[in-house]
Order: C-alpha cells, then structure tokens, then sequence
C-alpha cells in the first residue's frame, strides 16, 4: 500500500442547518473507504468559526512521483554534504553493527 494523504474540507459557518446536513452528507458519499475521517470546529471570534473535516486518502501516482524526486535529491544532498565534512574534518563516520546504529567517528 503507498502511503496515504491527508486532505482538508472546510465547511463555511453561516449555513442553515439542512444545507449543513445535505453538504455534510455529499461530503461523508465522497470520502473513500477507511478513509478514518475527522470533524473540528475551528476558529475563533475575530477570524470567524469553521468546520473542518480531516481525512486520508491514497496517494495519487503524480504526487507519489513527486515525492520520490524531491526524496532523492534531498537524500543526493545530504550524501554531498557529509562527505564535504568529512573531507573538510578529515574524519570518517561510519555506522557501528548492532541494534541503535550509533555513528562511530574515526580520526
């Protein structure tokens, strides 16, 4: 299974209540299966109240090509990087056998 998205609906606050329930209602018929959804009321007096409906979803084969991009280049980067220290340092890191993966340093 890929890894899943969390998407955001906001309800606006003035609403009768049988718009709220008939818009609650297509919300709850869109959402996909497991999608473990969440209700909040947020806001406050000064910015207005809201209600917002948190939910997860799969995650899209653009977004997921996306991520693995950004994902190798920050992990391309981080490579780079320690090695220009350790060659700046003259020390070498190394990760040490057994259960936490501490780093050993070698001078």
């Amino acid at each position: 299974m890929g890894r899943r998205v969390k998407e955001y609906v906001d309800v606006e606050d003035h609403v009768s209540i049988d718009d709220l329930i008939e818009k609650l209602a297509a919300i709850r018929d869109g959402l996909p299966k497991g999608s473990n959804a969440e209700l909040r009321l947020r806001g406050d007096e000064i910015f207005g109240h809201r209600i917002t409906i948190s939910y997860f979803r799969a995650q899209t084969k653009e977004e997921a090509a996306v991520e693995k991009r950004y994902a190798e280049e920050a992990r391309d980067a981080k490579e780079r990087e320690l090695q220009r220290l350790q060659a700046e340092l003259g020390v070498v890191c190394y990760a040490a056998p057994g259960k936490r993966g501490k780093l050993r340093i070698v001078a």
